[in-house]
């Protein structure tokens, strides 16, 4: 089961929209992940945002850089940063976002 958290425990129900990058090489990448509305913005519990964790039956994945979007003094959005440092790391984010895809009706955009 792949699952999204932004507080160990809580996972995130709200399905993000997910844009990636990579390097020319192919050795690097960044994935961006964009919640409108998270359900831990609902809750309230802002400052127990600890980073993104994208776990499944492989393991974890963790990012620090979540960053909030306010409108009116409100908490509107989360945007998540995950950099991906060599072809290992761009090859398990993938297992990951593929498990994530299939378990929440996701598609996959190629840039032209």
């Amino acid at each position: 089961m792949a699952k999204i958290q932004f507080c160990r425990g809580i996972d995130e129900e709200v399905v993000p929209e997910v844009r990636l990058t990579r390097s020319r090489s192919g050795d690097s990448g960044t994935a961006t992940f964009i919640f409108t509305n998270p359900r831990i913005l609902e809750q309230g519990n802002t400052e127990e945002i600890t980073g993104m964790y994208l776990i499944d039956e492989e393991g974890e994945i963790i990012t620090r850089e979540v960053k909030g979007k306010f409108i009116n003094g409100k908490p509107e959005a989360l945007e998540a940063v995950h950099l991906m440092k060599s072809v290992a790391e761009w090859d398990r984010f993938m297992r990951f976002m593929e498990r994530y895809a299939q378990e929440n009706d996701l598609g996959f955009n190629k840039a032209e």
